[in-house]
């Protein structure tokens, strides 16, 4: 049942018609336990919270799969204005994006000139840019643009998805170029032929990349919430004498709060990622797919309304 209930919430987060109606209502039925609101005011307000209680934040400024290139314009733009806003607030964070939202199914060049100004907006600030990825279609063409900013900027990462069975060969190599990693599981709907179809394949690809990524000297973002792989990376660790400048833990804004606090409060860096905006339904449902137990809790949240 659970399983069924994932495949119907990730399907439906590719639905466009249901994407438009959840923008026309904004954020309803529990969107607002994921997404820090939809103007970049409420998000830093956010940031600056998470900050006083000791955790660092990336901001996503939520959007993908543009197909018009004013739209990528605009993501552009937003994404520039969110980087000045973090300057001139003062708040400790970085930004993460997609290239889909800047216009990477449209023209690969327009994406590529949209994340040269980016990064140069972020180094002039002194700052980091993530870049996401996004399904196992867009997984070669966001290295291979990666490794091309990479050569004029190094304040830029990307994400590796344990659930691809490629992820331990590109963790191996862009941990050799030391290109800043944050490990993840995954959270997109691929089909068997690229994925791992079982948590517990899943689970241990994901260790494998984080020791590979960690083993390398490489600066690699551990993010999960699974309090096994946790206590994975932290006796990993402290095994190797690795030494915790070299990871951070993330999670995501709304999930598991007290683990955050409770890892901050051991030493380590925690960092969260907060994602804001409007186009925040296919993140929304994402979310929903990964734990089913919380549709249960928008359910509620409408039946209170």
């Amino acid at each position: 049942m659970e399983e069924w209930m994932r495949s119907a919430l990730l399907s439906l987060s590719k639905s466009k018609g249901a994407n438009d109606l959840a923008k026309r209502y904004g954020l309803r039925f529990g969107a607002q336990r994921f997404v820090a609101g939809e103007t970049i005011d409420s998000a830093i307000a956010k940031v600056r919270q998470l900050n006083d209680s000791g955790l660092k934040v990336t901001l996503d400024h939520l959007g993908e799969f543009v197909s018009d290139r004013n739209e990528a314009r605009e993501s552009a733009d937003y994404c520039l204005r969110t980087l000045d806003a973090i300057a001139q607030s003062g708040v400790t964070a970085n930004l993460s994006l997609k290239l889909t939202q800047l216009g990477l199914d449209i023209d690969r060049e327009l994406c590529l000139g949209h994340m040269k100004e980016i990064l140069e907006r972020a180094r002039s600030h002194g700052n980091f840019v993530r870049i996401d990825m996004e399904d196992h279609t867009r997984c070669q063409v966001t290295i291979d643009l990666l490794l091309q900013l990479r050569e004029q900027f190094d304040n830029v990462g990307t994400v590796m998805q344990a659930y691809l069975y490629r992820a331990a060969d590109d963790v191996a190599d862009l941990a050799s170029r030391h290109v800043p990693l944050r490990i993840v599981k995954g959270a997109y709907k691929e089909p068997r032929e690229v994925a791992f179809p079982l948590k517990a394949d899943v689970d241990q690809n994901y260790k494998k990349l984080v020791q590979r990524s960690l083993g390398a000297g490489n600066y690699t973002a551990i993010a999960t919430h699974d309090e096994a792989l946790i206590r994975f990376a932290r006796d990993y660790t402290d095994r190797e004498g690795i030494a915790p400048s070299q990871f951070e833990f993330q999670m995501l804004y709304g999930i598991r709060p007290a683990l955050q606090q409770d890892l901050a409060r051991a030493g380590y860096t925690v960092r969260v990622y907060v994602p804001f905006g409007t186009d925040w339904y296919g993140y929304f449902m994402r979310r929903l797919a990964e734990r089913p137990a919380n549709v249960a809790f928008v359910l509620r949240g409408m039946a209170n309304r």
